[in-house]
């Protein structure tokens, strides 16, 4: 073999381990983990219970998730002491999550039973409850749960769009009613459903045909989309060092 070829030969001997050291660390900083079936990446990010582990460097808390059981990744509340959301698909291409309210799921009789409905949580509208960077999907249409007085629920009985909450916990279902097919409204006021003397609740659903009130448990377990915005970049110490022209 010739001298030059020798030559190269230890070089790539000796270069082999620094590119597969270099190709490993590469691919540890493109982490992408599954909880569920739902795959993890970024901007999300989470930390394996079990190993410490965190999948991604841990970036904007916004995006930080929960594992649950190895079932499904879980985006918290925003609200202390209210359940999160349970997302069922990230579309990272349209920067969209379909989701379930767990606050609303809590609210029907025969959800799946997690430990985390074995009480009544507070109620929250699902729009309070979100972090910075994410929004309801215009998608969407909404759901209201009117929590009434007894006089107001006399009058409501009496409102063919309403249907009576039968078969939901933690309300009066006496007095709990459920408008559906209501348009999304970007400002949250939905002052044209207000009923006097009943406390609303507002749930986006997903518009499937005829979205009927009847059908709420149907409309709450199916969930809704939300989307996010991403989070700005972060700028390296020697960014922030460098002055501006006008300084």
């Amino acid at each position: 073999m010739p001298p030059s070829s020798w030559f190269l030969t230890l070089i790539w001997v000796w270069c082999l381990p620094l590119m597969l050291v270099e190709a490993e660390e590469q691919q540890e900083e493109v982490c992408s983990a599954k909880c569920g079936a739902v795959t993890i990446s970024n901007p999300f990010w989470f930390t394996d219970l079990e190993t410490g582990r965190s999948c991604g460097s841990p970036g904007s808390p916004d995006f930080q998730l929960t594992c649950l059981n190895n079932s499904y990744p879980l985006l918290p509340s925003s609200v202390r002491v209210t359940l999160g959301f349970a997302i069922l698909n990230i579309s990272y291409g349209e920067r969209s999550l379909h989701v379930i309210d767990l606050g609303k799921l809590q609210l029907l009789h025969d959800p799946p039973k997690p430990k985390i409905f074995n009480s009544c949580l507070p109620v929250w509208n699902t729009s309070t409850k979100l972090g910075r960077p994410f929004k309801i999907s215009p998608i969407n249409l909404e759901l209201i749960l009117y929590n009434c007085t007894e006089k107001a629920a006399a009058r409501a009985r009496r409102e063919k769009e309403l249907v009576r909450a039968k078969t939901m916990r933690c309300v009066n279902t006496s007095n709990t009613f459920v408008r559906a097919g209501v348009p999304y409204d970007p400002t949250g006021s939905y002052s044209g459903y207000a009923l006097e003397d009943c406390a609303p609740i507002v749930l986006p659903v997903l518009p499937s045909g005829e979205t009927n009130a009847s059908h709420y448990e149907r409309l709450i377990q199916s969930g809704f989309l939300l989307k996010w915005e991403p989070p700005p970049p972060e700028q390296s110490p020697l960014t922030e060092l460098v002055p501006s022209h006008g300084d």
